[in-house]
């Protein structure tokens, strides 16, 4: 059965939430690893950046190493304002380095504002570098349905496939 199960892709899943700084605080909005100039920015405790820490708690998922406050928790100063980006690039490391390859990452984005679209493709091209594979990205809204509808912050889902290198 071991022989079997190291030769089959493993998936995870990632979920990060973070809402918009209270109105009148200067806090820039970083995205999907994209600057995003003259938007309202998230809160957290590194970049606030949803779409990258989804992405990344998907890698750790599916490696079975735990999660980003695992890896990147607020007990780690030296993560504090880190880029959502580069927590994706220690991730991919840290995954590779437990003996993995990275398949490929798929993330949706939850939110009304800003207007994805026009950056997707930006976006993508800038995580995949972080993770050293392809990464896509999608966004809906939520139909004004909860935090997200209610303009309060973003959220993203995300999954990862990763396979044993042997």
């Amino acid at each position: 059965m071991d022989g079997v199960r190291g030769a089959l892709p493993q998936t995870g899943i990632g979920l990060d939430v973070h809402a918009f700084a209270p109105e009148g605080e200067a806090v820039p909005l970083w995205l999907a690893g994209l600057f995003w100039p003259g938007e309202c920015g998230l809160t957290g405790h590194s970049d606030g950046d949803p779409v990258a820490h989804a992405a990344a708690d998907a890698l750790f998922s599916a490696a079975g190493l735990g999660d980003l406050g695992t890896h990147f928790g607020t007990d780690r100063p030296e993560f504090k304002g880190a880029s959502g980006a580069t927590l994706l690039a220690h991730a991919s490391r840290i995954v590779r380095a437990a003996g993995f390859e990275i398949g490929n990452i798929a993330i949706q984005l939850v939110g009304n504002k800003p207007k994805f679209a026009p950056r997707r493709e930006e976006a993508q091209q800038a995580l995949s570098a972080a993770a050293g594979a392809p990464v896509s990205i999608s966004a809906t809204t939520s139909d004004a349905l909860g935090f997200t509808g209610r303009g309060e912050g973003i959220a993203a889902i995300a999954t990862a496939l990763i396979c044993r290198v042997e």
